[in-house]
């Protein structure tokens, strides 16, 4: 079973470390750089360490991981520091991002342990609004290993990998659409606090005006419905098949329809690269994570009628639990089912299965499903002009639950009603160019549907750009 966090899936991992739990997200999420063991006191350790730094900065934030290898994601014993959190002291790393960055940035270094075995995961923070250049040499000897005025980025490889690379012609589009996209957000975040202390008029038309093509045409619901029909049959299919025992639980399903011209891709091992380097991440287990380097070779993907499929089934653990299953095509379909976190776990904490559901979790998920569909897209070439992007959303076995606020203790929430419905089913249009500071406008309208079965249940404005801001952040 793959190493999991103790703390909730919305907080981002560094409890511990496998593949799967670092993340990759061109442009508009966070991604990972893994690096072996490197000495912060030579030159070509300090480089390595600014070059990507740089380039995380520039791609929309992420993190480098050093002591595992990059492509085998196998952690190296070669060369370990003497003393790992004095090599990569907080202190060391900012020193060299204030002395060779155009524009200063802070960083954070954690050190989270496998095995006993400290490892510096260097995270640095979205937020660029105009390209981090290199402002000075560093230089070993006669070979210089950063030019001054250089500018790096993430690109990927021939096997749709990331890696840290100098700028090119071709990278430029992405970082200034890296930088526009976060002055759009400072615009976006400026309007909605301005306006909410206007004329309720003014709010309402302005919202009504940004999701005004936001909800499907009846036939496209309807294909929607079909949709996640046919997955939520293909799922007990292979439930069967594979004679899997599962509790009883509630489930949440997203089905995603590209609405569009789809680029010609085909279901390989390039195809799921892919996916997995555009794949945001938000959380330690993300929405349509790629389970390829799972040590039980029965969750791992396969290929069933032209499309990747996966069941993960995690019941052992007394940290989290887990069952999924999905469907990737390269047609431009995606699917997946998940059982509410509230009934698997069985952690001292975890609530009585099944009376309750955490007010958070769906919305969380909603946004985090929004945002990773979007990444796919692109990341698959279609045209943000003309794409747009169908999401179903179903959350079944509600009857009789409750609200409770469970995952963030800070946030408390008058009791709510119980469901007398078993079953709600919502969905959305999206634009491929919607930009992820108009969310909460679209997450809202999704998911008020399922709170008002809850005795009308509602969140405010505030809250819900709150914590979509947070799960697309992955906090």
């Amino acid at each position: 079973m793959p190493a999991m966090s103790k703390r909730d899936p919305t907080v981002r991992n560094t409890d511990s470390l496998r593949s799967q739990e670092l993340v990759e997200r061109p442009g508009e999420s966070l991604s990972v750089e893994y690096k072996r063991w490197i000495d912060p006191e030579c030159p070509e350790g300090r480089a390595k360490i600014v070059k990507t730094a740089l380039a995380l900065k520039n791609y929309g934030g992420g993190s480098l991981v050093i002591g595992f290898d990059n492509d085998s994601f196998e952690s190296d014993t070669n060369n370990v520091p003497q003393d790992v959190k004095v090599a990569f002291h907080i202190d060391v790393v900012q020193g060299l991002i204030s002395k060779y960055a155009s524009q200063p940035f802070e960083v954070t270094v954690e050190f989270p342990e496998r095995e006993g075995q400290p490892y510096p995961v260097i995270t640095v923070p979205r937020g660029v609004e105009t390209p981090v250049a290199a402002k000075s040499d560093l230089r070993s000897g006669d070979k210089t290993l950063v030019n001054v005025n250089d500018v790096y980025t993430r690109s990927l490889r021939a096997n749709n990998t990331p890696s840290t690379t100098k700028a090119t012609w071709k990278d430029w589009p992405d970082i200034l659409k890296v930088c526009f996209d976060n002055r759009e957000a400072d615009i976006g975040r400026f309007l909605r606090r301005h306006l909410t202390g206007t004329n309720p008029q003014v709010v309402r038309e302005f919202l009504e005006k940004l999701t005004s093509d936001s909800h499907p045409k009846a036939t496209t619901e309807d294909s929607l419905r079909k949709y996640l029909q046919e997955c939520e049959d293909r799922y007990f299919e292979v439930v069967k098949e594979r004679r899997v025992q599962t509790p009883d639980h509630g489930t949440w399903e997203v089905g995603l329809l590209i609405d569009g011209d789809v680029p010609s891709h085909s279901a390989s091992q390039e195809f799921l690269n892919l996916l997995n380097s555009s794949n945001p991440r938000h959380t330690g287990w993300p929405v349509w994570l790629d389970s390829r380097n799972f040590g039980d070779e029965s969750t791992r993907p396969y290929v069933f009628e032209g499309a990747w499929e996966a069941l993960l089934v995690f019941l052992d653990s007394e940290d989290m639990n887990a069952i999924d299953f999905m469907r990737l095509s390269p047609e431009g379909r995606f699917y997946l089912r998940r059982a509410f976190e509230d009934d698997i776990q069985k952690s001292p904490d975890a609530p009585a299965p099944m009376p309750r559901l955490d007010f958070t979790l769906p919305l969380r998920r909603v946004a985090e499903s929004v945002s990773v569909g979007i990444a796919f897209a692109k990341a698959m070439g279609c045209d943000p002009e003309k794409t747009k992007l169908a999401f179903g959303f179903q959350w079944s076995n509600l009857k009789g639950r409750q609200l409770v606020s469970r995952v963030d203790p800070k946030r408390h929430i008058s009791p709510s009603g119980s469901t007398h419905q078993d079953r709600v089913f919502t969905s959305v249009m999206v634009p491929l160019e919607t930009p992820l500071s108009t969310l909460p406008e679209l997450v809202n309208s999704v998911i008020q549907p399922l709170y008002e079965v809850f005795g009308g249940f509602s969140l405010s404005q505030k809250v819900v750009e709150d914590l979509t801001r947070e799960a697309i952040e992955g906090r």
